[in-house]
C-alpha cells in the first residue's frame, strides 16, 4: 500500500485546526477555521475526492480520528461521507480503549507499535492509506521515510503559528513535484514524492 498524506496548509506551513474553531486550541491557537475562505469544490473538494477515491484504508492520529469520528456518521447520505464512513480505519492511540471506538471499521494501532505496524501495513498489496490531518503523525511517518506522496493544499493566508506536519529532526528529506494546479482563490493544490536515494 502507498502512505498519501493529504492536508490543508497555510503558506507559513501552519496545519492546526483548518476545519473549524473549537476543533484544536492547544498553544492558545485562535485561527480555528480558517481553510473555510479558501476552500472551493472544484480544485480544493475535487483533490480531496481524489485522494478518497484512491485509498483503501484511512489512518489517524488519535485527535484527528475523535474529530472525524464525531462528525462523518451523521452525514450519511453524502458520497464522500458514504466514502469515508465504508473505508476502514486505523487510529494510532495509547489512550483510546477497543470500547472508544465507535466509528465503524475502526482498528486500534497501539502508540509504542505504531511504525512497526504501520510498516506491515505499508507492505501489503493494496491501494493507498489515507492520512488526513494527524500532524504528530505525520511528522513520524515523514522521519521514518513512510510518505509515499504529500498532498498539500497550501492556502494563502498565514498564520503566525500553530502546528506543522514537517519533522524537527534535523535530517533532510529531498522529495519532487508532481503535479501542482492553482484555484481561483489562490490555494496551489500540490503533490510530492520522495526522491530515491541515488538519483
Amino acid at each position: 500500500m502507498r502512505i498519501v498524506v493529504s492536508e490543508f496548509m497555510s503558506l507559513d506551513g501552519v496545519v492546526q485546526a483548518p476545519g473549524g474553531p473549537e476543533e484544536d486550541t492547544d498553544g492558545g491557537f485562535a485561527h480555528g477555521g480558517w481553510s473555510h475562505p479558501f476552500f472551493d469544490p472544484e480544485t480544493v473538494g475535487g483533490a480531496f475526492d481524489d485522494a478518497l477515491s484512491n485509498a483503501e484504508a484511512l489512518l489517524f492520529g488519535r485527535r484527528t480520528w475523535q474529530t472525524m469520528a464525531a462528525a462523518w456518521p451523521e452525514r450519511a447520505g453524502d458520497p464522500f461521507a458514504d466514502r469515508m464512513n465504508a473505508l476502514p480505519k486505523y487510529v494510532v492511540s495509547e489512550t483510546l480503549s477497543d470500547a472508544d471506538l465507535t466509528w465503524d471499521k475502526t482498528t486500534r494501532i497501539p502508540g509504542g507499535e505504531a511504525v512497526a505496524r504501520i510498516r506491515e501495513l505499508r507492505g501489503k498489496e493494496g491501494g493507498d492509506l489515507l492520512v488526513m490531518g494527524s500532524p504528530t503523525l505525520v511528522r513520524t511517518l515523514l522521519s521514518e521515510g513512510l510518505v509515499d506522496e504529500l498532498r498539500l493544499m497550501i492556502m494563502p493566508v498565514l498564520l503566525g503559528g500553530g502546528k506543522s506536519l514537517f519533522p524537527e529532526d534535523g535530517a533532510q528529506h529531498t522529495l519532487e513535484l508532481v503535479s501542482t494546479v492553482t484555484s481561483s482563490a489562490g490555494v496551489q493544490v500540490s503533490t510530492y514524492r520522495p526522491v530515491a536515494e541515488g538519483r
